[in-house]
């Protein structure tokens, strides 16, 4: 059976399962089972490379004690065992350091739950999870493919697109900010750790050898506060040999900016933070008084000023109410061209992340330690005879040749222009400049497109409210469990 077959079959068996209700569950259900046989089998390749390996999971909980036998536990007694042993004691694993293998488990499970009340249903599931051998390089590269479309399906699932950004995005992201052997590259808003997966396999094309090789991984740094993105992200970046990925689960804003120091920079940053997102005064507090704002966008982009090294590098997609914004975002974007040269702005048309959200987005470039002189823009079009994205025709790395053919060759084109900097200060730090050759409609006047912008915003807000609402009746039905 192919593994999306076997996948089909597993949500299948989950919907006759009373506890199980709506996609979200399910996803949180099927993540921890895939993890802990993705881990079980990753153990088992380490056990044969190293004589003295030991396993941070207790014995009795190691997927192959317990899951393996097609025969084994099944009914209540699996149930109780789940809920009673497995989820309270990897919950709570002793003696692991932030870092190991035994701590990504922990962090893992910390806010998971086994919404399951069949055990007979659930040893079902756990038995096809059996077929796919994630140490054969066929099974895991389908299920790679697989999971590669499960992430990308959830950009229409509700407010869970918020975690995911288009593959071809995060690979142009990651080709043009060009991340080499030996640097750090860092996600601090991870998601499903889409900017990590594409650094580790545009890093892995520079190593030779298993020292190399090892350097890369410990070269991936990636933050994530939510608890099912975390899981996601962290199972990928194991299925892409990334032994003990390093994410966090943690909210990377809420560490005081005075607090970092030289040997937390890094010389990548490439990520999408949430837009529409909004944090507590706690957090801003974290942050220069001049530069607090509930906006969680704008708070990070102060986060990745701050994180990047002298000649670091970084990629970030911010919404067109950052370019227009004013007041907190102004000195923000005053102080992103003092200490940053802004060398180019790609502006992505609408529809990039239909269906989450309709608001148009743009990729900023820049590299820290020198002021801005001028802004190359670019503004992206869509594929010829399409005039919109859908979840059938999303966007492609494809369309980004005509990016990467003028980018170290750099010609005002119908597509490019540049602004000088005595510009940009003349507008009050206003980016949204209209491309000169474009024969399309003037842009809207910055009031009616900052009301439209809060209008969309105001819609991401109540799709998140609704899951917020959805999500704490789901932990109200786990913690009964």
């Amino acid at each position: 059976m192919s593994i999306s077959n076997i996948i089909k079959t597993i949500q299948d068996i989950m919907r006759q399962d009373v506890g199980v209700d709506g996609d979200a569950q399910r996803i949180a259900q099927l993540v921890w089972m895939i993890f802990l046989k993705i881990y079980a089998d990753k153990e088992t390749e380490l056990e044969m490379l190293q004589d003295d390996y030991q396993s941070p999971i207790p014995e009795g909980l190691r997927w192959e004690n317990w899951a393996s036998d097609a025969e084994g536990m099944t009914g209540d007694e699996l149930l109780e065992f789940v809920n009673n042993q497995l989820f309270p004691e990897l919950k709570e694993l002793s003696d692991v350091e932030p870092g190991t293998r035994g701590h990504i488990v922990k962090e893992v499970f910390r806010d998971s739950y086994n919404y399951m009340k069949s055990g007979t249903l659930m040893r079902q599931i756990i038995n096809k999870i059996n077929e796919i051998d994630f140490n054969s390089s066929e099974d895991r590269h389908l299920f790679n493919d697989f999971y590669e479309t499960f992430l990308k399906d959830l950009q229409s699932a509700g407010n869970a697109g918020e975690f995911y950004t288009p593959r071809a995005v995060t690979q142009f992201m990651i080709d043009m900010t060009n991340p080499r052997l030996g640097e750090k590259v860092l996600d601090p808003a991870t998601g499903t750790g889409g900017f990590l997966k594409s650094s580790i396999e545009h890093l892995m094309k520079q190593a030779n050898t298993a020292e190399e090789r090892k350097l890369v991984q410990k070269s991936i740094l990636g933050t994530e506060k939510k608890q099912l993105p975390h899981v996601l992200a962290v199972t990928n970046l194991i299925l892409h040999d990334v032994d003990t990925p390093n994410i966090r689960h943690d909210n990377s804003l809420s560490r005081p900016i005075r607090d970092y120091s030289l040997k937390d920079k890094v010389d990548v940053i490439a990520t999408n933070p949430p837009f529409g997102g909004t944090e507590e005064d706690g957090i801003q507090a974290n942050f220069p008084t001049s530069f607090r704002t509930k906006e969680t966008a704008d708070l990070f982009m102060i986060l990745i000023m701050t994180l990047l090294k002298e000649n670091g590098r970084g990629a970030v997609v911010l919404p067109d109410g950052f370019l227009f914004g004013e007041g907190v975002k102004t000195r923000i974007k005053k102080k992103l061209l003092e200490e940053c040269n802004l060398h180019t702005i790609v502006r992505l048309p609408n529809g990039v992340f239909s269906p989450y959200t309709g608001i148009r987005t743009n990729i900023l470039f820049f590299t820290k330690g020198e002021s801005t002189k001028e802004i190359w823009y670019f503004d992206h079009p869509y594929p010829s005879g399409q005039k919109s994205y859908s979840k059938t025709k999303p966007i492609r790395i494809e369309e980004f040749d005509l990016e990467k053919k003028w980018w170290d060759n750099r010609e005002e084109n119908q597509y490019a222009w540049k602004v000088t900097i005595e510009d940009i200060q003349s507008k009050d730090y206003n980016l949204d400049i209209k491309n000169p050759h474009s024969e399309d409609e003037e842009l809207l006047d910055p009031e009616e497109a900052l009301q439209n912008y809060l209008k969309s915003l105001e819609q991401v807000n109540q799709v998140k409210q609704t899951l917020i609402e959805e999500l704490s009746l789901i932990l109200k039905e786990g913690s009964k469990v």
